[in-house]
This record gives structure tokens, C-alpha cells and sequence, in this order.
């Protein structure tokens, strides 16, 4: 399909707020890209730029080696698929998807086999005849989805199409997105603030955070060694737990609990003897038994997992676990953790220690 490459790209809009600072990607033929993060992180403006929708303040934007940065949105050869649908309601199915292709004035024959084949491939042949107020919340994204197969555009870019989804049809909507990923084999660019999208739908992930690209990377390294607090803490659900610790010795020393340090965490923090740094625990890293007493104020059965929220002794150090099967702690119970993987962050810069300072 195509590469994208974005070269130091701002935008600062006339009142000299910039919304986005020197973000740079290149995104691979056919490579599904993922941009997270919280509302007003700048994802979304980035991908305006891309389509042509905002204008691009500094830096380039380059489709298959090429300079488009000033290009205009309908010469980009892209295709949009946006939360709202976007639909024309007084018009059927079949002329909503084939209604691009109708404006080029393209032949009738290729216009039909076309929004055929894309009905196919979206199960929504049945429903041609029907009018958008007749179809459901996901069968509505098909046929905006649909739309732009049709074009069979370079690139694909969607700007959080199921946020306006109840919880069951975002769930096999998404899937729908990854099988037509598979499918076409075409270059995409995602736009959600829902890290389950952007951990199930993503080859790489671009995680955002106020104008800032935080991380680029696969879903697994963004869960498994994220790049600083702020990705840690907005991937992964329940959000890691953090705590202010001093390292001393061969041990962390937090309020109300110590911790030994394994000599692979002791070699990673070496330069940071007797200095306070912040140590992250996922709740699906801590396990029953062994290292601090946790004071239980809640527990939620979810079938075959169980969060327990505590504070440690009681002293108001809260503690999330993520613990496998059913239990039944009651509140006001004493419970016995240990964390069994660590992630360590710099105080000042809040960066990850990966070994020494």
C-alpha cells in the first residue's frame, strides 16, 4: 500500500498554542499504527495533519518518498473513517459507500463490483437496500468503513471510530478492524484513547502525552518496559501501582514496608545508593504471600481473576493486586504480598532505570 513518514512535525495554532511538538514516525507498508493516549494529548490533531485536514506548522510529511506536506486533504489519497459515521441518511447503503466513487464519475459496472466486494468483506451485502437509520452503531462503522475500501486509498486512518459503541459491539467492531487490517494488508493509522484498542489492534503503538510522543513501540514493549511513568501508568488496567522508595543497600525502603533487592536490581540501580527513586508494580506482578501486610478495604471477583485494594499496615499506602482465581478477603482483612517484578523510574526525570543512573 504505501510508507508515511513524519518529519519533525509541530503545530501551533494562531494564538500560539501548540498542540503538538516534533513528532516523528515512519510507519512501514502495511504496519498498522496505534496513536494512544489521554483526550488533548495531540493524537488526533497529528492525525488531521495527515490527512490534510489541519495544516502542518513545521516539518514534513512524506507518502512513498514523497512531500505532500502541502498537499491538499482530496490529492492525499487518503481515506477517513471518523467516530460520527459520517453517513448520508436520506441516501441507501449501497449509494453511501459507492458515493465517492460516483463524484469521480467512474464507470457504473466498476463502482458496483467494487461496493460489492467491500459489502462482502464487511458482511453488510444484505443490507444495501436499507437506509443508515436502519442499521445498528457497528453495522453503521462497517458501511463508513466500507466507504473507504472502495477508494482502496494508500492509507487508512481512523479517528476513534467505536468511542460512540456500547462496550459489546466495540469489542466485535474491533475485531472486524483487525480482520480487514489482515485482509488488505494496508498501511493504517489509528487515532483511540483506549489503550484495550490500542493494545489489541496495534503492530507499534504511539503513546502520547500533552503534545509529546511518550514511546514508540510494539504493544508488548509499551506493557513490558515502558519508557517512563506516564506510559506506565496510562498502559496496562489496573493502572501500576507507584511507590517512593530509597534504595539502600540491597534493599528499597518504602513507608511502612522494605524490600530486598535481587542482584539484577541492584546491578540496574547501581549509582543510585541512598538516592529516592519511584518503583512501579503492576497488580498482576504482585502475589499472595511473603514480603508486607496489607490492610484489605475491597475485593472484586471478576471469575478468574480477583482485585484486592488495600493499604499497607494500614498506614494508607495503597496496594492493588491482580490475583489469579477466586478469593474472598473480606474488608478489614490482613493480607500477606510480594511483588514479584519491579519497574524502577528515575525521581527527577521520571524516565525507567534500565542499569545505572
Amino acid at each position: 500500500m504505501a510508507t508515511l513518514n513524519l518529519q519533525h512535525i509541530d503545530k501551533i495554532y494562531d494564538n500560539n498554542v501548540q498542540a503538538v511538538f516534533d513528532f516523528n514516525l515512519d510507519v512501514k507498508d502495511g504496519e498498522l499504527i496505534v496513536l494512544v493516549g489521554p483526550s488533548g494529548c495531540g493524537k488526533s490533531t497529528t492525525l488531521r495533519m495527515v490527512a490534510g485536514l489541519e495544516d502542518i506548522s513545521n516539518g514534513k510529511l512524506m507518502l512513498d518518498g514523497r512531500d505532500i506536506t502541502q498537499t491538499p486533504a482530496k490529492d492525499r489519497d487518503m481515506a477517513m473513517v471518523f467516530q460520527s459515521y459520517a453517513l448520508y441518511h436520506h441516501m441507501t447503503i449501497y449509494e453511501n459507500m459507492a458515493f465517492s466513487l460516483t463524484l469521480r464519475k467512474e464507470n457504473p459496472n466498476v463502482i458496483h463490483k467494487k461496493v460489492l466486494a467491500a459489502a462482502e468483506i464487511l458482511n453488510l451485502t444484505t443490507q444495501l437496500n436499507k437506509k443508515p437509520g436502519q442499521l445498528s452503531g457497528g453495522q453503521q462503522q462497517r458501511v463508513a468503513m466500507g466507504r473507504s475500501i472502495v477508494r482502496n486509498p494508500k492509507v487508512f486512518l481512523f479517528d476513534e471510530p467505536l468511542s460512540n459503541l456500547d462496550a459489546k459491539l466495540r469489542s466485535s467492531t474491533r475485531r472486524e478492524i483487525l480482520l480487514l487490517h489482515k485482509r488488505l494488508q494496508a498501511t493504517m493509522l489509528y487515532v483511540t484513547h483506549d489503550q484495550t484498542e490500542a493494545l489489541t489492534l496495534a503492530d507499534r503503538i504511539v503513546c502520547m502525552s500533552m503534545g509529546h510522543v511518550q514511546q514508540v513501540g510494539t504493544p508488548l514493549e509499551l506493557y513490558d518496559t515502558p519508557a517512563n511513568v506516564f506510559v506506565a501508568s496510562f498502559i496496562g488496567l489496573p493502572p501500576m501501582n507507584f511507590y517512593d522508595v530509597k534504595v539502600s543497600g540491597n534493599e528499597l525502603l518504602g513507608n511502612g514496608f522494605k524490600l530486598t533487592l535481587t542482584p539484577e536490581e541492584k546491578a540496574t540501580l547501581a549509582g543510585y545508593e541512598g538516592k529516592d527513586i519511584t518503583l512501579g508494580v503492576r497488580p498482576e506482578n504482585i502475589v499472595e504471600g511473603g514480603d508486607f501486610k496489607v490492610t484489605v478495604s475491597n475485593n472484586e471477583n471478576l471469575g478468574m481473576n480477583t482485585l484486592v485494594y488495600g493499604s499497607i499496615d494500614g498506614i494508607g499506602v495503597k496496594v492493588t493486586a491482580k490475583l489469579k482465581g477466586w478469593k474472598n478477603y473480606k474488608v478489614g482483612d490482613t493480607a500477606s504480598f510480594s511483588f514479584v517484578r519491579k519497574h524502577f523510574f528515575d525521581k527527577e526525570t521520571t524516565n525507567a532505570i534500565r542499569g545505572g543512573k
